[in-house]
């Protein structure tokens, strides 16, 4: 019935019969029978010694013998001697194995007959215990449902978990998702391919069975998969790829089979799978027995995209952000054999994702989305939304009537550096040391050419960690896409900045840097392995992470996740050159502080006073400082 009301169709009443009601039929039964076994229940009981007392007194005036009760009515003269009430004459008593009973009912002329239970009576007996335990696997069963979706049930552990999406509840078309106009561009053929079959097929044409997303989390995979299904006006079919595995074997091969199947019914339509490298995954030869289901469901899937019979009119859209783990024949052509791309959108894209996102928000007249468009590289249209819908918050609780510029500026800074913890305000000689790490990591970026621009400092604590923060931020687009040697030297001279600042100032380091020096060593790593500007590795790519080389090396085990690509004297080489890089970029940045003394106390001092100090402030700041530096020269 939900899935016809998910459809349009009009929902039929419910049938008495219905399953909902089967558990109430059970009972209303258990019930009757309980109240027909029990119908001498206004009869008075008593015990068997009383009841041969009044058959002995000649007191009783008629007896019915049952299997295990006894009833009697008492004559007038007794009944009223013993009860007040009138319609207390009928007494019973509990049948024991009395062979002279009919003996002495003859003998007191009692009249007396014998009673049996009915067949149906008989049957509802019998049957009741079966009854009670269906009712109790029914109860269980629909337990169970909520493991799942609704609807489906204990025993149907085969039956897929796809929910079917009307076309009325779609409510996505390709006006809802901006950003990414060359994705939209590729899925145009599969919308018109849905509305005009004909077209293609009377050619000869065939459409791409399968249709694979591939994005960074956050991109939209989702929302365009649902912008293709509203566009060309057909159902969908919506579910998660760890949907299919369960712990039981051959349970996810079944709903493989079972979601095209119903796909198959609702043709023309389109099925999407998110997560596709849950069941996805590359196949291989494995110790345990433990991925064995994750393959059935895999080669279900195979045989379904492309096997003997085919899926006319169902296209399957799938989403993933690990195409790296995928298994080969998943890729080939016939199955997913269009590959669509979802990149972090450029400065044109963010502004369009704004103005989807600000639709329905009330903006200030000094909004300028392009301008905030520009300050938000690397940002994915779900941290856009996340941004906006943080300034929206922050402007309610301000009490403003409209977003600013300044609630924009400050839900950025909520979603890159999370937000502040004014409770855990530093004081005293622990708020120096912060001043000055952040004022180290500042300057030394501020004199990098190539670098990333500083937009922001403050010794505000934000987020789990990080006591104080400097926001850089790429200037465009094309400096996260393209970076030479000299911009990633310059990019590991700004991390270990903060740190060398402390030990020019304080004599020692703190634990504060532990997080620069994290990113340190993997940029590092990355200068070396990854881009061949090193001299251990040459121009050899020693990828730490294998998965992400693009090829697989011998004796890497995709269960365990490790190997090694290169030989143990190279990986110690390469161990030593990158702690060569950190050491000569370490000391640079010490040298470059030492230099600019003067300038990192003006900046530490502007940091005391107001907490926080943007882009403008600290160019302005080092400029009047190195002016009054050169004058006292």
């Amino acid at each position: 019935r939900g899935e016809r009301e998910s459809q349009g169709e009009p929902s039929k009443p419910a049938s008495l019969f219905n399953r909902d009601f089967l558990p109430y039929i059970v009972l209303l039964l258990m019930f009757t029978a309980w109240l027909v076994t029990n119908s001498d229940l206004r009869a008075r009981s008593i015990p068997y010694s009383t009841f041969r007392a009044h058959l002995a007194a000649g007191e009783l005036e008629s007896c019915v013998i049952k299997e295990t009760v006894v009833l009697c009515k008492l004559a007038t003269a007794a009944s009223d001697s013993v009860s007040t009430d009138g319609d207390d004459e009928w007494v019973r008593t509990v049948a024991v194995e009395d062979p002279e009973l009919v003996a002495r009912l003859e003998q007191a002329g009692v009249e007396y007959r014998a009673e049996r239970p009915s067949g149906l009576m008989e049957a509802l007996v019998w049957l009741l215990p079966f009854a009670i335990v269906i009712a109790f696997w029914i109860f269980l069963a629909r337990r169970a449902s909520s493991f799942g979706s609704p609807g489906t049930s204990m025993l149907g552990f085969g039956k897929s978990r796809a929910k079917l999406v009307a076309v009325r509840d779609v409510g996505v078309s390709f006006d809802d998702v901006a950003g990414c106009d060359e994705a939209k561009q590729e899925l145009l053929e599969v919308v018109d391919f849905l509305k005009n079959p004909d077209r293609y097929t009377s050619l000869g044409a065939k459409i791409p069975r399968g249709v694979l997303l591939v994005g960074p989390p956050g991109t939209g995979k989702t929302l365009l998969a649902r912008a293709v299904a509203g566009e060309a006006q057909v159902p969908f079919f919506s579910i998660s790829g760890s949907e299919f595995v369960e712990m039981f074997v051959g349970v996810g091969a079944a709903r493989v089979r079972d979601l095209f199947e119903q796909a198959k019914l609702q043709a023309p339509c389109i099925v999407f799978i998110d997560e596709l490298d849950a069941i996805g995954r590359r196949r291989g030869v494995h110790l345990a027995m433990a991925n064995d289901e994750r393959e059935n469901t895999l080669n279900q899937l195979l045989v379904e995209l492309d096997g003997f019979e085919r899926n006319v009119g169902v296209i399957l859209l799938s989403a993933t952000n690990r195409p790296d783990v995928l298994d080969p024949a998943l890729l080939r052509p016939g199955r997913f054999d269009r590959q669509v791309v979802l990149d972090a959108p450029d400065a044109k894209g963010r502004e369009a994702i704004l103005r989807v996102h600000t639709r329905e928000l009330k903006l200030a007249g000094d909004v300028d989305l392009s301008l905030v468009a520009r300050s938000t590289p690397g940002f994915s249209g779900a941290d856009l939304a996340n941004a906006v819908n943080e300034a929206a918050l922050l402007t309610a609780r301000r009490k403003g009537i409209a977003i600013g510029e300044s609630d924009l500026e400050e839900a950025i800074e909520k979603v890159v550096a999370g937000p502040e913890r004014k409770s855990h305000r530093l004081t005293g000689e622990a708020l120096r040391r912060v001043a000055f790490h952040e004022a180290g990591h500042a300057l030394v970026a501020h004199y990098t050419e190539d670098g990333p621009e500083v937009r922001k400092i403050s010794i505000v604590p934000r987020g789990r960690e990080a006591l104080g923060y400097t926001l850089q931020l790429p200037t465009n687009d094309a400096e996260m896409m393209i970076a030479t040697q000299s911009a990633l030297l310059g990019r590991l001279r700004g991390l270990l900045g903060g740190r060398a600042s402390e030990e020019i100032v304080f004599g020692e380091p703190s634990t504060g840097a532990e997080n620069d020096l994290q990113q340190a060593t993997a940029l590092a790593r990355q200068i070396v392995c990854h881009f061949g500007m090193g001299q251990s590795a040459g121009l050899m790519h020693c990828a730490h992470d294998p998965a992400m080389a693009g090829a697989i090396p011998v004796g890497y085990d995709w269960e365990v996740g490790s190997g090694t690509d290169c030989s143990d004297a190279t990986a110690r080489a390469i161990d030593e050159e990158v702690m060569a890089l950190l050491a000569e970029a370490y000391e640079s940045a010490k040298k470059l502080l030492f230099e600019h003394r003067s300038e990192l106390d003006a900046v530490v001092a502007a940091l005391l006073d107001s907490e926080t100090i943007d882009g403008k402030e600290l160019a302005a700041i080092i400029a009047r400082a190195r002016e009054l530096h050169q004058t006292r020269v």
